[in-house]
């Protein structure tokens, strides 16, 4: 994103970074409405049941974002002995990205309509593209299941009892190594993610209804 700024691409270098800052907070307020819906008010009580991005922006998280283009938000806490369903983890791990699938397909929907009804100024066209592919690459990454990211718990459900136990070990020792490493690799310029964002832009049309 940096050298959007660098190059005088102000309005542009705004737009993505307004786009990131509402799609990770609400990315973690699907987290945080999930786990209380499921019976567990920790995130709740420390102040994560909001839309407010200054509730779930990590200042930290948002520079990487800037200078290497990877950052995070701040993870939304929660007790899994207050979520009596064995599936409770799993579902609250999936709120996040399901939050970005949704705005994802309100973004997409829109720009549709505004396109077709010609109710839309350059920068609105701009700004829901990029919100619509900044919420599918969310969603996608954040499905990985490697280390901290939500697609791990989701995985550690999904496997029999046999192999849950050996992931979860692997995940434990080595998963935050491996996903560091991939990131490392990406900096470096090798495209690791491009898969990620190929497939994004396979899935417009299934999300696209307008």
């Amino acid at each position: 994103m940096l050298p959007l700024l660098l190059n005088g691409q102000v309005l542009l270098f705004g737009i993505i970074l307004v786009a990131i800052i509402l799609s990770l907070s609400l990315h973690e307020y699907g987290h945080a409405k999930a786990a209380n819906l499921l019976g567990d008010d920790t995130a709740a009580r420390q102040g994560r049941l909001t839309l407010n991005p200054a509730s779930h922006i990590d200042p930290l998280g948002l520079l990487m974002v800037v200078f290497v283009g990877f950052g995070y938000a701040k993870p939304v806490p929660f007790n899994p002995r207050n979520v009596k369903q064995n599936w409770g983890g799993a579902a609250i791990a999936a709120a996040g990205p399901l939050m970005n699938l949704l705005l994802a397909i309100v973004a997409v929907n829109v720009l549709s309509w505004g396109l077709k009804a010609d109710a839309l100024n350059e920068a609105q066209v701009v700004a829901l593209g990029i919100m619509a592919k900044i919420n599918l690459l969310l969603m996608l990454f954040n499905l990985i299941p490697l280390g901290p990211l939500d697609g791990h718990y989701i995985m550690s459900w999904a496997l029999p009892p046999k192999y849950k136990l050996q992931y979860d070990n692997f995940n434990i020792r080595y998963g935050t190594y491996a996903f560091l490493g991939l990131i490392v690799l990406s900096v470096a310029g090798i495209p690791v993610f491009r898969f990620l964002m190929d497939f994004s832009n396979l899935l417009v049309p299934f999300i696209q209804f307008i």
